[in-house]
């Protein structure tokens, strides 16, 4: 399911870790990744989904695009098994699967059902992947991301700047 072209929201993340696992004091922002397009993936470390299918998906799309200046980060979307999907566990993840980028940890604020990227982005779940166009525009939000189609995307409408 393509998003409707919405400008994306700015990151209300509050945890996260750089991509070397050190604590980043500053909550991330969108420019943060760059002035290219971005592509943000919401997971929980508990969802076998996000291990058979979601990061692999991932580490396809960094290998192919990171350097090409698309920017990337990793969201632990805490909506449920508070007590597995830790701040800890986003090292664990980023080390399991060779990924140097920012991984997030989104619990909901108090009083709120959902963390705030999933009321922002208006996710429904993990996985998640979230493609914002170098024009500040989500051009994709939904479950499942095909890697290969995203890739040939990106490279034909690099000629044409559509992302």
């Amino acid at each position: 399911m393509s998003a409707a072209k919405t400008r994306a929201p700015e990151l209300r993340v509050q945890k996260w870790i750089s991509e070397d696992g050190l604590s980043v004091v500053a909550p991330l922002k969108l420019s943060d990744l760059g002035t290219g397009p971005k592509i943000l993936f919401a997971f929980q470390h508990w969802c076998n989904g996000c291990h058979s299918h979601g990061f692999p998906t991932l580490q396809r799309l960094h290998s192919a695009l990171s350097s090409k200046g698309v920017g990337f980060a990793a969201i632990q979307t805490v909506f449920e098994g508070g007590y597995e999907n830790t701040f800890e566990k986003l090292r664990v993840a980023q080390l399991k699967y060779e990924l140097p980028i920012a991984f997030g940890h989104d619990e909901a604020p108090s009083g709120a059902r959902f963390p705030t990227f999933m009321k922002d982005y208006r996710t429904r779940g993990t996985p998640w992947f979230a493609v914002i166009g170098a024009n500040g525009q989500i051009v994709y939000s939904d479950f499942h991301l095909n890697a290969d189609w995203l890739v040939k995307a990106l490279e034909l409408s690099r000629s044409a700047k559509v992302f």
